[in-house]
């Protein structure tokens, strides 16, 4: 089981948020931001010097942060599942896995009896949040996208992948009646191998336009397979089952 981190109580205030800039990549232009972001209402001397209204705020922006990454790479998605893969995105337990990995925990600025009585595992996700929130203030749109999206791309491929990694034929279809006025069909272009253990190469292929081929241990995989990669295709992307 992982140990609840400790916030590095050697370093001064000044001397935690010039850490924190160091490990986020940021400088702000009003120090004082970050500082409000770091500091617990453990150690604040009212509730509304603490970074609890920078959790809130925070929360929000990177909720829409994500939600505009997901509606603008990932057109054939339903509001349903777009929802769905925003709520893992954005859930507690991510938010506290990026502060574990960028070690923000170390810039807390906490209360001496949460040291000794070790800290929530809630306080992860909080800094995160809070951190957003700073930046959005400090820098604006741009700069606190930037910063979210650079932490939270693999997060989203990862939701993305779990939710919808076995049924690229079925978005496919729903992004081709919708968009492309088509429906996919699924063409055997290739097999290989010998009877007990032949692999199949697919094609799918919309309105007369083809993409790229995918070899599968059976036709299904290989129909899967040449979905996911006519999804990737449309996005711009790479298809990925390019390799038997």
């Amino acid at each position: 089981m992982n140990e609840i981190p400790t916030p590095d109580d050697t370093l001064s205030a000044d001397e935690k948020v010039q850490r924190c800039q160091d490990i986020i990549g940021y400088r702000f232009k009003n120090p004082s931001i970050l500082l409000s972001a770091l500091t617990h209402s453990s150690v604040a001397t009212t509730r509304t010097e603490s970074n609890e209204r920078m959790e809130f705020l925070g929360d929000s922006i990177l909720g829409m942060i994500v939600c505009e990454r997901l509606f603008r790479a990932y057109p054939e998605y339903l509001e349903g599942e777009l929802t769905k893969i925003k709520s893992v995105v954005v859930s507690r337990r991510v938010c506290a896995k990026i502060s574990r990995q960028l070690e923000l925990d170390t810039c807390l600025i906490v209360g001496r009896g949460m040291m000794r009585t070790g800290m929530p595992r809630s306080l992860l996700s909080d800094v995160f949040e809070a951190i957003v929130a700073a930046i959005f203030l400090d820098g604006g749109h741009e700069s606190v996208g930037t910063f979210i999206l650079e932490h939270m791309e693999p997060e989203i491929r990862l939701a993305v992948d779990g939710h919808g990694g076995g049924n690229y034929k079925s978005l496919l279809q729903q992004l081709a009646q919708r968009d492309l006025k088509g429906t996919p069909l699924y063409r055997l272009v290739d097999e290989n191998g010998p009877d007990h253990s032949k692999h199949f190469q697919i094609v799918a292929e919309i309105s007369g336009k083809r993409y790229a081929p995918a070899w599968g241990r059976n036709k299904k995989e290989a129909e899967q397979r040449a979905a996911g990669n006519a999804l990737c295709q449309l996005r711009g992307e790479d298809p990925p089952y390019t390799s038997m």
